[in-house]
């Protein structure tokens, strides 16, 4: 099948085409957090009565899934250690989700949390942990739309059926992986993994964003910060909005000229998602060239490597195979039945690249940017360091369904674990990346913020997956 070429500003992280021709609805997401509803598919622990252990329904709006977890605690009187989830959910939403306490169920009675309400499940002898979820079902609203109003029908049915006929959508990293309002994460990473440490630092905290510019005082700090070293008098300066590079900055204040430390400075989870992100922009540029090349994503050729599915639903990327003239016809009957997935390399320093066609498109993304495994391996930054994986080079989509309203349209689905619901909906929408995360009006007032979140985000939605984190 043919797929459109995309012309918005995801094309600059690798994005490069959408499966389905049909044009786009256009439109915002999360409106309102009741724009987007997320239930978390997971069995949880088993029950086992007078267990140490409360499992508890959660159902939250508009509350980030750390500070929601911070706040429990105090109320409750326990350590956030002893509250445990399968995964960060979004906070610009309505979210259900198993969550465990390690206190008896009379002690969530002291929870008193606007928009938050406690469902007492059972008692249990362990509680949850990342990664114990098989997916995640949403239900999410499109507004302001830009389409023919009489037409959204159409659109939705078209796309609808592309997918259905390819068996899923194209499985790149959505744009919360390289930060929404400031797309520079994988920029911060290609440049560690090039050896300019002092020029990662300097990208990270002086490169403004285009929401910056119009708000004035982070651009004006970035701008001190690119022409000046005196880092003591820069950070008496800092807005609060610039938290984390005033981390950086400190850091410096007191070290000058210790990039590495600098780095080492940031959260490990968010070091640990500098270099990801460019393993991500790298395998969004294989995905495309795949496609460009008119290879197939949901049929394996010789020299693939294919993963089998796991007994929950989720890749097993321990059990690769490498597609064969003798293997070829078996393995794509596993393929057809949902039992197995075409990957595309994760490059890094442990990395082995496929076979004949698929082998060359990997070949030469990384060749033509002039990198090797080796270079993964970052000397002083254990954290930022990565061996590689795989990944799936299709999604796969449950139950999905779509229904027109008077003022947008509305669609429900689910997704493995691990995938980013905003990589269906641009498939639906075809908007500008910023229309995807509903922080226009905030992001406005901190975008340094928005960019950061979504790196916490995504290092936890790596943990989901319980592979190394891409």
């Amino acid at each position: 099948m043919a797929f459109k070429e995309c012309r918005t500003a995801e094309a600059d992280l690798g994005m490069l085409y959408y499966l389905s021709e049909a044009d786009g609805t256009g439109g915002r997401l999360k409106a309102r957090p009741e724009d987007f509803v997320v239930e978390e598919v997971s069995a949880g622990p088993d029950p086992k009565e007078g267990g140490r252990y409360t499992i508890a329904k959660v159902t939250a709006r508009n509350w980030e899934t750390n500070r929601m977890v911070r706040m429990l605690s105090r109320q409750m009187g326990i350590s956030r250690d002893r509250i445990g989830f399968a995964g960060t959910k979004d906070k610009r939403a309505v979210t259900t989700q198993l969550m465990s306490f390690m206190c008896p169920p009379s002690q969530l009675e002291k929870v008193s949390l606007q928009d938050l309400w406690i469902e007492i499940a059972y008692t249990a002898g362990r509680g949850m942990s990342i990664g114990d979820l098989t997916g995640n079902r949403f239900t999410i609203r499109v507004t302001e739309c830009e389409a023919d109003p009489g037409r959204i029908g159409e659109t939705l049915e078209s796309v609808s059926a592309d997918i259905g006929r390819a068996g899923g959508f194209p499985n790149y990293f959505g744009v919360q992986r390289f930060g929404v309002m400031r797309p520079i994460t994988h920029r911060v990473g290609e440049l560690l993994v090039r050896g300019d440490i002092e020029g990662a630092v300097r990208c990270y905290v002086c490169t403004p964003s285009k929401e910056e510019s119009r708000d004035g005082e982070a651009a004006v700090m970035r701008a001190k910060l690119a022409e000046s070293s005196d880092w003591p008098s820069l950070l008496r300066d800092m807005p609060k909005s610039m938290g984390f590079e005033a981390s950086i900055v400190s850091y410096l204040a007191e070290n000058p000229g210790d990039w590495v430390g600098a780095i080492g400075a940031l959260p490990r989870n968010l070091q640990m998602m500098l270099v990801h992100a460019y393993q991500s922009y790298l395998f969004n540029l294989m995905l495309s060239e795949r496609i460009r090349r008119g290879l197939p994503l949901n049929r394996a050729l010789v020299g693939d490597v294919v993963v089998p599915r796991s007994t929950d639903g989720s890749p097993n990327h321990g059990d690769q195979v490498l597609v064969t003239d003798r293997n070829v016809d078996l393995v794509n009957r596993q393929i057809v039945a949902g039992k197995a997935f075409v990957t595309v390399v994760l490059y890094g320093s442990k990395s082995a690249f496929a076979e004949g066609e698929p082998g060359e498109v990997e070949r030469g993304v990384v060749g033509r940017a002039g990198v090797e495994g080796r270079d993964f391996i970052i000397p002083g930054l254990p954290h930022c360091s990565s061996e590689g994986d795989r990944r799936e080079v299709l999604c796969p989509v449950g139950n999905l369904a779509y229904h027109v309203g008077e003022n947008g349209y509305d669609v429900s689905f689910s997704l493995p674990k691990g995938n980013y619901a905003t990589c269906l909906m641009r498939e639906f929408m075809k908007s500008e990346m910023t229309d995807y995360r509903g922080l226009r009006r905030t992001a406005r007032r901190n975008p340094s913020m928005g960019f950061w979140l979504a790196l916490v985000e995504q290092a936890i939605l790596s943990y989901e997956r319980r592979t190394p984190p891409p």
